[in-house]
């Protein structure tokens, strides 16, 4: 899994509230067991909603968004199915942090199991994130280390997250790589146990 650590990136606003995961990948696209190949297909009913036609003001079609890597959303953000292919095809896309007032708990715990941060921060500080976005090429900074969000233009707001959550996104640690950091200690053990336990 890649590290999270300091990242700097274009802001794009997505202002909807509960945001599920069918909207965010629909379920005909879930036909792959791989982590990849899914971003083309983010939010594919408001991107693309007339027999594949894009919507040009949906804010992803947008050419002002194009290369965003943070997505300001919504309350409730990640709400419905528990399906992890939701932050594959955020990952996918392009997407680094997702900074909204709340999470879905499963969704949240899926996104930092792959890498992508979710942010929560108060109505008011989405508010302003939201207006800033709005006026196009917005950048921002999702600071896990200090654990802050920030602009060039005074704004700064710090966020909570669990010390191992964060451990685990600063190193790059899934549960495989939680798993291998005790690989030693696994084949000491391994070694120790009779044939016949196997």
């Amino acid at each position: 899994m890649q590290p999270f650590r300091i990242h700097t990136g274009m802001a794009v606003p997505l202002d909807r509230s509960n945001v599920d995961t069918d909207q965010i990948i629909p379920k005909q696209f879930l036909k792959r067991v791989e982590r990849t190949g899914f971003g083309e297909f983010l939010f594919y009913d408001w991107r693309f909603p007339l027999e594949g036609q894009p919507d040009l003001s949906f804010p992803l079609n947008e050419p002002r968004y194009r290369g965003a890597s943070i997505l300001i959303a919504g309350k409730n953000f990640g709400c419905g199915s528990s399906r992890e292919h939701a932050p594959w095809a955020l990952a996918d896309y392009g997407f680094r942090t997702i900074i909204a007032p709340s999470f879905a708990d499963i969704f949240a715990n899926n996104c930092m199991k792959n890498g992508l941060l979710p942010v929560t921060l108060s109505n008011e500080e989405i508010r302003a994130l939201m207006g800033r976005a709005s006026e196009g090429a917005y950048r921002l900074t999702v600071n896990l280390e200090s654990q802050r969000v920030s602009d060039e233009k005074g704004f700064s707001a710090p966020f909570e997250i669990s010390e191992f959550q964060r451990h685990c996104l600063l190193e790059g640690l899934d549960d495989i790589g939680l798993t291998l950091a005790h690989e030693t200690e696994i084949t000491a053990y391994e070694n120790k146990r009779p044939a016949w336990i196997a």
